[in-house]
């Protein structure tokens, strides 16, 4: 297994996986926190694909060949397991020969093909909670996957919509869905994302990551998942819900604190 409960889940890496310099730069940061905090045990992120653009003129990224080399590399030098979206059945398998953890996009966590055959891999699972499901509802998603033979599945929130391009996280979802026996995360970055209000692509409100995390860990979550970006302004996509590199190593330190506080 590589979830540890005596250690803060961290999944953190770039929004699209971009190019080889933001990946060594955003992997360099998180080596460092890793050394810095014995109880934070973190997993590299990347997109290969941004599948689910509000425009069709959004820029989708590397795709998948370029996307597994780069998430190799990432792998290789700096011995960080990594984790990456998928979009349908048929990429499982050969991504699940380079990434350690296979996540379910929210928008898709209802589809059952998908759902086992990521499970048939091998690989973790993590499945975002889709954006229109109550939390009680993940049950049967993580229900399918466990069918499909799945030994370490993660579940995350990354809030409700109600319209409007906003998204609202209930904070009785943590122990309600820690009742299916598999550790919750708060995608801290996407829940303060705003669908498609920035005309023709999402914004967002970075300024609410913090207190959106914190609470979540005070509510029993397992684990943050975190986008980050030396340059958020001139990332590809999710820019304005990014936290800024330089600032992510002491929102860490924040989080831990809470979290510290929390199991004591």
């Amino acid at each position: 297994m590589l979830y540890d409960p005596a250690k803060l889940l961290l999944l953190a890496g770039p929004c699209s996986l971009e190019n080889a310099e933001v990946c060594r730069t955003v992997a360099t940061e998180l080596v460092a926190l890793r050394e810095s905090h014995a109880d934070l045990n973190i997993v590299f992120k990347g997109s290969f694909d941004k599948a689910n653009r509000t425009s069709i003129k959004g820029d989708r990224g590397t795709g998948l060949g370029e996307g597994l080399k780069l998430l190799a590399m990432v792998k290789r030098e700096f011995a960080l397991p990594v984790v990456t979206d998928i979009h349908n059945a048929e990429q499982c398998a050969q991504v699940a020969e380079v990434c350690d953890v296979l996540q379910i996009p929210a928008f898709l966590s209802r589809q059952t093909d998908l759902l086992l055959a990521a499970a048939a891999t091998g690989a973790i699972v993590n499945v975002k909670k889709g954006q229109f499901l109550a939390p009680t509802d993940i049950k049967h998603v993580v229900g399918k996957i466990r069918e499909g033979g799945a030994t370490e599945i993660w579940q995350t929130e990354r809030g409700t919509t109600f319209g409007y391009h906003n998204l609202v996280v209930d904070m009785r979802g943590f122990p309600i869905m820690a009742t299916n026996g598999h550790p919750t995360i708060l995608d801290a970055t996407h829940s303060v994302q705003l669908p498609g209000a920035g005309d023709g692509k999402s914004s967002g409100q970075r300024e609410f990551v913090e207190p959106l995390a914190k609470a979540a860990l005070a509510a029993g979550a397992n684990g943050l998942f975190l986008e980050t970006h030396p340059d958020p302004t001139n990332a590809i996509s999710d820019g304005p819900n990014m936290v800024p590199l330089n600032e992510l190593a002491d929102l860490i330190s924040r989080c831990l604190a809470v979290w510290r506080a929390v199991r004591e």
